[in-house]
């Protein structure tokens, strides 16, 4: 059995043309998927069983026992940390959020450790966006900034921007200029027309010197800027300025260097000079399927996109304070849900020790470093494999993703709504 048009749910792309080849309830063979979505198609090592920590020792348990464990950790926490969601669909987000409510904690998404910079840029500036569809098929000047689609995203060049053929673009490459400035020139920029080298941490500087020749007042520049030749950065807005529809898209490079979201506020607003010129447009490059997602329903549900404490009645939020690795830096968190996230692999060293001093509940159909410090684990259904759901592509499009083959395991809004069950049972107890 062939399933058409499935979604891919691996990266941001949230690529919506896959074929599935299905053969006795299993898998067998992916079409049009990129390498990475292919690995998450095709499968690889899961967790077996639900796990709870006895005398040190991960052992297998039942659902019933790991709930009923994962209820009492969290109930008797005075500041629990529930974190991930960005790799399940919206409706675990939603119970997720319920969840933080009853139990007073603090909800947190993996954005704050990626594009988490972008959004506060976005709330401070203000987003000229588009969808990727009108990339594809308007733009005819694409400048990665701090991106690397064909590392990161491999299929997004082809379907969505440089290299896809649109309604108006119908050459396609041939008919578009790319842009590419980043510390190193990647796989990306050797497809690009113009390739800007800046050092690391410059490019708040860079782009304030491109908004200055934009607007008029490159003649107070000096001969380089950061390293880059007043010349380049000529060219670079002579390109942007002729442009019939532009496009800046926006990488980790750009949040995770020198200036954080004020260098977002600063390419938000360079984009804003550029359309008293011509059409000009920015999105970032998400990476989690469904990491916008998340930032969609606990914004409708909180009032705020991330780093939400729900500890005192009404949301609070404010990065720095709230966010997950600060809650951990400072030693206040005294228990951690993790949902679809691997925070051990990638959060800073002190706050992953914090991690290890504390309860940590892991929810997620693979093991991985989380898994060796949890005390609760619970596997689950692969969601756009073997759940349905929704799930928010990283322009910001809602897409629904199909189930293609059954599976043993709960899903991830299961498990969190018998988590929740549990909790409000005990609340009521008490």
């Amino acid at each position: 059995m062939i399933e058409e048009d499935v979604l891919c749910p691996f990266c941001g792309c949230l690529c919506d043309d896959l074929k599935v080849e299905v053969e006795e309830g299993r898998i067998v063979g992916v079409k049009r998927a990129c390498r990475l979505g292919m690995s998450k198609f095709m499968g690889h090592e899961r967790i077996v069983a639900p796990m709870v920590r006895r005398d040190g020792v991960l052992v297998e348990t039942s659902y019933e026992e790991a709930y009923e464990r994962a209820a009492e950790i969290l109930k008797a926490a005075k500041r629990p940390l529930l974190y991930g969601w960005c790799s399940t669909v919206c409706e675990t987000a939603k119970k997720g959020i319920l969840l933080a409510e009853e139990v007073g904690g603090v909800i947190d998404s993996t954005a704050t450790v990626c594009h988490g910079p972008s959004i506060i840029g976005i709330e401070e500036k203000g987003l000229a966006g588009s969808t990727l569809g009108q990339v594809k098929n308007r733009a005819d000047l694409i400048v990665f900034w701090g991106a690397n689609p064909a590392e990161a995203h491999p299929r997004h060049t082809l379907r969505y921007s440089s290299n896809s053929t649109g309604m108006f673009t119908p050459e396609g490459r041939g008919g578009r200029k790319v842009i590419v400035v980043d510390v190193r020139k990647t796989r990306t920029a050797k497809n690009a027309d113009k390739f800007v080298l800046i050092r690391p941490g410059t490019d708040y500087e860079v782009i304030a010197a491109l908004r200055m020749i934009v607007k008029g007042k490159g003649d107070l520049l000096p001969d380089a800027v950061a390293g880059i030749a007043k010349s380049d950065l000529e060219e670079v807005a002579d390109m942007m300025k002729a442009a019939k529809f532009g496009a800046v898209l926006i990488g980790l490079g750009l949040t995770h260097s020198r200036g954080r979201y004020k260098n977002v506020d600063g390419a938000l607003s360079l984009v804003a000079d550029l359309n008293g010129f011509t059409k000009f447009v920015v999105l970032a490059m998400r990476g989690h399927y469904n990491v916008a997602g998340f930032g969609q329903v606990c914004a409708w549900e909180t009032g705020y996109p991330m780093a939400v404490d729900l500890s005192r009645g009404a949301p609070y939020f404010n990065p720095g304070e709230t966010a997950a690795c600060d809650l951990l830096a400072r030693r206040e968190a005294d228990a951690m849900m993790v949902v679809a996230a691997d925070p051990a692999s990638n959060f800073p060293r002190k706050t992953v020790e914090a991690m290890a001093e504390i309860p940590v509940i892991q929810v997620d159909p693979y093991p991985n470093p989380t898994t060796f410090i949890a005390d609760v684990v619970i596997p689950t259904a692969v969601c756009g494999i073997e759940a349905e759901g929704t799930a928010y592509r990283m322009d910001g499009l809602s897409l629904r993703m199909k189930k293609v083959v059954d599976s043993v395991y709960p899903t991830d809004e299961e498990v969190v709504e018998n988590i929740l069950d549990r909790v409000r049972r005990l609340g009521d107890d008490n």
